[in-house]
């Protein structure tokens, strides 16, 4: 049977590549994004997958969006809380508010909504895998970026409630961890620090690539082969973990 897949902001980088990975292993996936360029793009190269404009800060539209994917692929086997932003990266006495909700609520309540949506279309069935997308940040303190290691914090927390929840209906739920993901998102982030540090790019760069045991980012495609190995009958009794995909952070924090 194929697996009906819905991801967050899939249109561009790791969601882009686990959008890829689940149809290539044969699954009917229907994507979102907030993104119209990426959207766009997306839709160019992938006209046999579903792509909607949304906004997940936005209860109406994720609403609408899981209206019209369930009716599309009648069902839902695999939920992917993938969107998520890099928040500020300054002190956390230089942070206003409104940049600390919108992280908040990119990061961590869009994943509560979506969660929210699947749970009753997984218990009904009594099947289903939820897998949230966290970050080391999520396992380490994260000086000058309160906001994004909070959210990421609270994901693996909303996991492993998940997991107890909804473990007694067959469905499952893991968090992925990645660390530092070969891409543009990490370079602004890195972009950014070497601004508030007052620094090179290709000095903190070169930092962040040592924090790993194995001294290289990770790549996008090994992340999205997580998530699909998740999602597969070999990994049943694989529920309420937050995983690690960050080739061993030994450091974490640049003093």
């Amino acid at each position: 049977m194929q697996q009906r897949v819905m991801i967050t902001a899939a249109a561009s980088g790791i969601g882009l590549a686990i959008a890829e990975a689940f149809h290539g292993a044969g699954a009917r996936v229907h994507i979102c994004d907030a993104n119209e360029e990426a959207l766009k793009a997306f839709r160019a190269t992938h006209p046999d997958i579903a792509a909607a404009r949304v906004n997940v800060r936005s209860e109406a539209e994720i609403d609408a969006w899981f209206d019209d994917a369930l009716d599309d692929l009648g069902g839902l086997d695999v939920l992917v809380n993938n969107a998520g932003i890099k928040g500020p990266t300054a002190p956390v006495d230089d942070i206003e508010l409104a940049d600390w909700r919108e992280c908040i609520e990119v990061c961590l309540d869009a994943q509560f909504l979506c969660a929210r949506r699947a749970a009753p279309v997984m218990k009904a069935q009594k099947s289903g895998i939820i897998i949230n997308m966290s970050s080391n940040a999520g396992q380490h303190g994260f000086g000058n970026r309160t906001p994004y290691a909070a959210a990421k914090w609270g994901v693996i927390g909303l996991t492993k409630s998940l997991a107890v929840e909804l473990g007694p209906y067959n469905v499952r739920c893991n968090a992925i961890c990645p660390g530092s993901v070969k891409g543009p998102r990490i370079d602004a982030v890195i972009r950014g620090e070497a601004e508030l540090r007052g620094v090179a790019f290709e000095q903190v760069h070169k930092e962040h690539v040592a924090m790993q045991s194995l001294e290289r980012f990770t790549e996008a495609s090994e992340v999205a082969a997580l998530a699909v190995y998740l999602a597969s009958p070999a990994a049943f009794m694989i529920n309420g973990q937050d995983i690690a995909i960050d080739g061993h952070a030994e450091t974490f924090h640049i003093k």
